[in-house]
């Protein structure tokens, strides 16, 4: 009797495969091929799911951003209602959900580092550039909601415009995980963490 293949965890296990071969050889070696052979396939039986390297790259990069939103909402749940909590430990609840978007330990490098690649193969490539601007929305929403905690429970100084500030730590959190990603020698998951802490200080009432 054949055996049984789930389709949903065969494409989950593809997409896994596609990863490792971009965090190891980047985005320019993730063919077809090769990822069929990361993920022990033959190139047939990969076809099957993915008939072209760009339906791959789509059904991947969407993966991806699902995959990071899923986690940084029960990020979110997992906090519960901050009221009790003093505004330094606010302060310090806000640094640890927004390092959910910081290469802090592998998974997450991993995740940064095939954002990276995807984020800049959607620049001359139009079949990823409306997923590019989903994650780069998700994540500035993501920043804004982390700051409105902050200032609805008046741990934000007065007069702050919550846009501008977002996307200052927006482009903040995105600068260093590029630096922590290509310069590890030079910026470290804790540096990172380091650098959110002080400028959300720099915020504080």
């Amino acid at each position: 009797m054949p055996k049984l293949v789930d389709p949903v965890e065969r494409r989950r296990a593809v997409v896994d495969a596609l990863f490792r071969v971009v965090v190891r050889d980047g985005l320019q070696r993730a063919s077809l091929r090769t990822v069929a052979a990361e993920a022990r396939l033959n190139i047939g039986s990969l076809r099957h799911y993915f008939a072209t390297q760009q339906e791959l790259m789509r059904f991947a990069m969407a993966s991806m951003i699902e995959r990071v939103a899923g986690r940084l909402q029960a990020a979110v749940e997992e906090t519960g209602d901050p009221a009790a909590l003093s505004p330094a430990e606010r302060l310090e609840l806000a640094a640890r959900l927004l390092g959910e978007l910081l290469p802090l330990d592998a998974p997450r490098r991993a995740e940064v580092t095939v954002f990276l690649d995807f984020a800049a193969a959607s620049r001359t490539d139009p079949a990823l550039r409306d997923l590019a601007g989903r994650a780069a929305v998700g994540t500035r929403e993501f920043v804004g909601l982390v700051l409105a905690r902050l200032g609805s429970g008046g741990v934000l100084r007065p007069g702050l415009r919550l846009d501008v500030e977002t996307e200052r730590l927006s482009s903040l959190v995105d600068g260093l995980g590029v630096n922590a990603v290509l310069r590890p020698e030079l910026v470290s998951g804790d540096d990172c963490l380091e650098v959110v802490r002080a400028h959300l200080g720099s915020l504080a009432a």
